[in-house]
């Protein structure tokens, strides 16, 4: 996962103090959480999109639904 690739955007409201992370994977895209401070995904929790949007709209959508 080279930093060059990977992409950070604001999280939602609803998700607290994460922030969202991306990168492209073969012909898909994954994104993942990570608390402030954290390279890892939080919960060990990956998503896959067909585009760098849908994988963060799922990554967001997550943490909406998510009570931790």
């Amino acid at each position: 996962m080279s930093p060059e690739s990977v992409r950070s955007t604001e999280p939602p409201a609803s998700a607290g103090a994460f922030e969202i992370r991306s990168e492209p994977r073969g012909p898909h895209w994954i994104a993942w959480l990570v608390r402030a401070g954290s390279a890892k995904p939080e919960r060990a929790v990956v998503v896959v999109g067909e585009t760098q949007d849908e994988a963060e709209a799922r990554a967001r959508q997550f943490a909406a639904q998510s009570r931790y």
